[in-house]
């Protein structure tokens, strides 16, 4: 009686730690779950505020229309992936003159976009290529 108690209570321990395990990678989704690859746009605005953090880092650029501005979100991988390609939280410099090419989010918004590139204001490039989405 107690082997089947154990063997029981062991059974579920396995499950749960293997769905504990399993939820980071329900959670993640697919770059082309909310961008289209085959549709990118381009803006060159003002680089005002940089969130790195997991899952993914964010960064927003004020574009001037006339006298308005509109605040632009770009998303692009984890912290670990922009390290590997070289790229530090310290590169990004609030308040630089920057011009951004990105992929177009699907369901038509127009403020949000898929990094892709980002031209800095003395002229380097740096092309973001996530493997991982």
């Amino acid at each position: 009686m107690m082997t089947v108690q154990r063997s029981r209570m062991a059974g579920a321990v396995f499950a749960m730690l293997t769905l504990t395990l399993a939820l980071p990678a329900v959670a993640h989704h697919a770059l082309t779950a909310e961008f289209d690859p085959t549709r990118n746009f381009t803006v060159s605005g003002t680089l005002s505020k940089v969130e790195w953090a997991n899952p993914h880092i964010c960064i927003y650029v004020d574009v001037k229309k006339g006298d308005q501005v509109e605040t632009y979100g770009f998303e692009a991988g984890p912290p670990v992936a922009l390290n590997r390609n070289g790229v530090k939280k310290g590169d990004f410099k609030i308040g630089e003159a920057v011009t951004v090419t990105a992929l177009s989010a699907k369901d038509g918004t127009k403020l949000l976009g898929h990094l892709s590139m980002i031209k800095y204001s003395d002229g380097h490039v740096f092309v973001y290529r996530d493997g991982s989405e």
